[in-house]
Parts: structure tokens; sequence; C-alpha cells
């Protein structure tokens, strides 16, 4: 079921997903660009000339910790690495946005001002990780298809035992 954006002049993006080689459907995903411009920006631009087209969700950790994380195709396959359109990690925009229900986008870092081009989408609330990390968006439409990802069996260190492909993406 869909959700209403809350600024309609905030940029809508989406995600074709793909799991083990299967289409499995579509994630609109509204960027809080009038919260977070910064963070939202990276993001959105962050298809120029690299993108998230091909990447994979590298961890799966619903049963604990409730988050779907991406791996950009451009690092190891591991979680490690930082890109960003501002040339390297950047800092904290704000905290404004809390991890209050399923579906957010958040950035994935490794401390204060590590943020770059991997996030993960809330499961569940996970009020535990505020105040750690930038919430930026939400998933408006494709709550189902998060669920097929969160549903995939997973192997040693969470991993997927399937491909979790971003098939396609871009902007609406």
């Amino acid at each position: 079921m869909a959700v209403p954006a809350s600024n309609a002049n905030n940029p809508i993006v989406f995600f074709d997903i793909s799991i083990g080689g299967q289409e499995v459907g579509r994630m609109k995903v509204e960027l809080f660009a009038d919260i977070v411009p910064k963070t939202a920006e990276n993001f959105r631009k962050d298809g120029v000339p690299i993108g998230y087209k091909g990447s994979t969700f590298h961890r799966t950790l619903c049963e604990f910790a409730s988050t779907l994380y991406l791996q950009k195709h451009v690092f190891q396959g591991d979680g490690t690495g930082v890109a960003s359109i501002y040339r390297g990690p950047f800092a904290d925009e704000n905290f404004k946005q809390k991890h209050s229900t399923p579906g957010l986008l958040s950035m994935a870092n490794s401390g204060p001002g590590t943020n770059g081009c991997q996030f993960f989408i809330t499961c569940s609330k996970c009020d535990w990780l505020d105040g750690k990390h930038v919430v930026f968006g939400k998933v408006i439409d494709g709550l189902l298809v998060m669920r097929k990802i969160e549903n995939v069996p997973t192997g040693p260190n969470n991993k997927p035992k399937l491909p979790v492909v971003i098939a396609q993406c871009g902007e609406m």
C-alpha cells in the first residue's frame, strides 16, 4: 500500500529489485530534501556516474537489528568503503528524523562524520539508531518488496544466500 509523500517538493526515486535473478517489484522512496538536503542530494546524485544499479544488499538483520544493508557495487561486497558526491565522507547533517517506523532509509556509517553512499532500510522501529545514523528518506510504495528481501535466507554474517540486487533505479 502506498503512502503519500510528506512533502510534494521532495524528490522521489525508485529501485527495481531482483532476488536470485527474478524481478520482485519496485520500491519508491521519498528523499527528505526538506530536512537533510545534503544527504538527500548525495543519495539522489550518486547516480552520476556510478549509481546504485547493480548494487546488492549485503546483509539482512531484520530479526535482531531490523535493517537491510546495501553494498554499493564499487566496493568489495562486504560493506566497506566510502564514496560520495562530496569526494569522501561527509558530516552527519542532523538527527531530526527518528528511526520510528519500518521503511526508513538511513545512512550506514562507521562513526560520526563518516557518511558516504551506503545506506540501510529499517524493517521496524529502531530507536537505538537515533542520534547515530541520519534518516534521509522513506519507502512510500513497495513495502512488500522490502518484506520479500527480509525473508531471503541468510548465511554467515547475515549475507543473503540469493543475490538481492537493484536491477534498475532512477528518479521519478
